[in-house]
Parts: C-alpha cells; structure tokens; sequence
C-alpha cells in the first residue's frame, strides 16, 4: 500500500484548517509556548542593564515620590489618614493595568517577524504581555506588604482583605487582557490605536481614587455640581476604581487602623468604604469579562489579516 493509499484511509475530519485559531482555548494549548514567551519578556526586560530588577522598585518609587510631594504635601491631600500607603497602593493597581494594557497593545506589532512566518495562536502574544506586568507587579506588592506589616497590618488583617487582593488583582488583569487584544489588534492595521492607549492611561490614573478619596468624586458631583448621584455610581463601576478600592481595602486600611481610631477620623467621609463594594467587585468582574470577550472577538474578526497587514 502506498503512501497515498494510506492517507486516503484517514477520515478528512482527523484534521485540521492550517492556521485555524480556536482563540483563547489555545493559550492552554499551547501553554509550553506561553510560558517560554514569558519566561524571555522576563529575562529580557532588564537585560545589559546596571540595576536590574531595581527599577522595579525605582520607577513606583519616583512615582510615589512626585504625587506624594506635589499632591500630599503641596495640595494638603495628606489630610486622608496615612496617605502614603493609601497612595502607593493604588499605584501599583494602576502599574499593573498600564504595564499589561499597554505591552499587549504593542504584542502583535512587536512580534511582527513571528506574526508573518509562523502560525502560532496570536492571543499568545497579548497574554503573555499581561503575565510578564504581573510579574513585574509581584515586588511592588512585596514592598507594599512590608510597609503596611511596620505599621501593624497584620493584626488588623482578614479573610476578607486576602479576597479583595486576589479579586483586584484578577478584575484588573482581564480587563487590562481584553482591552489589549482589542486595541492590539486594530494597531495592527491603524497604529493610531497606539496614541489612544497613551491617551486612555494618562487619563487611568486620574480617573481612579489613587490621588485621591472617593468621596471627594461625590461631593464634588453631587453637593457642588448638583448633579444625579448614579454619576458616582457610574464612576465606581469602572474596574480599575474597584481593583483600587479593593487594595485600599485590603492594604491601607488594616494598616491605617490604628491612626484612624486614635486621631479620631472614625466615622470621617475620607475614610468611608464605597457602598456595595462587594456587589460592585461582582458587577466590575463581569465588565471586566464582557470587555475580554468583546476583545477576543474583534481579535478574531481582524487576525487573519495580521500577516498581510504587518
């Protein structure tokens, strides 16, 4: 029997459409390949580099350093008790949505040889490129731990606080995952999308309780502006507020217990807890989920013309 006798003995339904995608059900597939791409974004991002993994550290540090200057000192903002810790950890919320949501804009392009010779999933790129932020977000937290732990965290910690870490952190990463597969794959044909991404992170910032209370979004609405009050819901809906809010949860407010009680802010509007904020963490896991699903199928709608395009 010959060779093609043999393959005509095989059912057309044993094999598959080259180049096929099955989207992000082949991030698992191919999770050997995920983890080698992760593996170099890591090694590589400080490579022939005299620090190394301190600018880790360096860049939140700068970072904290000029807001909590120019906004705590400057602009009387350190009246929120303990404003530092409330500060950084917001930061390195905001470190972590603009580092992943950023790079996974960028994957595809940045991977052009690769997009054009080899058929690999696509998605692979922008996850990657989330996982890699994640990583580099890992010693931001180590810092902001042992801070929190020299202020007494750890007697006021709960099971609750350990959620709300775990659910910041995973509402922040899909959300930064499917706005990145969106607009990563329309930078591929319009590299205009990489001057909204800029845009949208300088805005991501200021449109989050990281400089400031909550509550001053809801005075300023409500009592100054005499606006509706679903305004501020509306605000506190956005996923990158909730991931804020959950590690202020988490963080600084164990470790500003102390100072609240003895300087007598209990009961103070700076240090109140958004209303529904555990509802809240259900509706942003959903937006958060709709816009990767949202994501993904635009991804797949446009990557079969990543080649051509590139």
């Amino acid at each position: 029997m010959t060779t093609n006798d043999q393959f005509a003995l095989v059912s057309r339904t044993e094999f598959d459409i080259p180049g096929r995608s099955h989207g992000l059900i082949d991030v698992v597939r191919w999770r050997y390949l995920l983890r080698l791409l992760v593996r170099t974004g890591v090694t590589t991002r400080y490579r022939n580099s005299v620090l190394g993994w301190a600018w880790s550290y360096v860049r939140p540090a700068a970072q904290f350093l000029v807001f909590w200057i120019v906004l705590g000192i400057f602009m009387n903002l350190d009246r929120v008790p303990n404003y530092a810790v409330y500060l950084f950890s917001g930061i390195v919320v905001i470190n972590l949505f603009s580092e992943g949501f950023k790079n996974a804009t960028t994957s595809i392009v940045g991977n052009a040889p690769l997009v054009r010779k080899v058929f690999l999933p696509r998605q692979l790129f922008a996850v990657s490129a989330v996982l890699v932020s994640f990583v580099h977000f890992l010693p931001q937290v180590a810092l902001l731990l042992f801070v929190c732990l020299l202020m007494g965290w750890a007697a006021h910690i709960s099971v609750l606080s350990i959620l709300a870490v775990l659910a910041g952190m995973a509402i922040v990463m899909v959300f930064s995952l499917g706005l990145g597969l969106f607009f990563g794959a329309v930078n591929v044909r319009f590299r205009d999308a990489e001057n909204i991404v800029e845009l949208m992170l300088l805005l991501a910032t200021w449109a989050s309780p990281v400089l400031y209370a909550w509550t001053m979004v809801e005075t300023a609405i409500v009592e100054k502006l005499g606006w509706p009050h679903w305004i501020v819901e509306l605000y506190l809906l956005n996923p990158i507020t909730q991931g804020v809010e959950l590690f202020h949860y988490a963080f600084w407010r164990p470790a500003s217990q102390e100072i609240v009680n003895s300087a007598g802010y209990a009961g103070d509007a700076l240090t109140a807890i958004p209303p529904d904020l555990a509802v809240n963490t259900l509706w942003t896991a959903l937006i958060a989920i709709g816009t990767l699903l949202i994501g993904q199928f635009v991804f797949r709608r446009l990557e079969g013309k990543f080649a051509q395009d590139l």
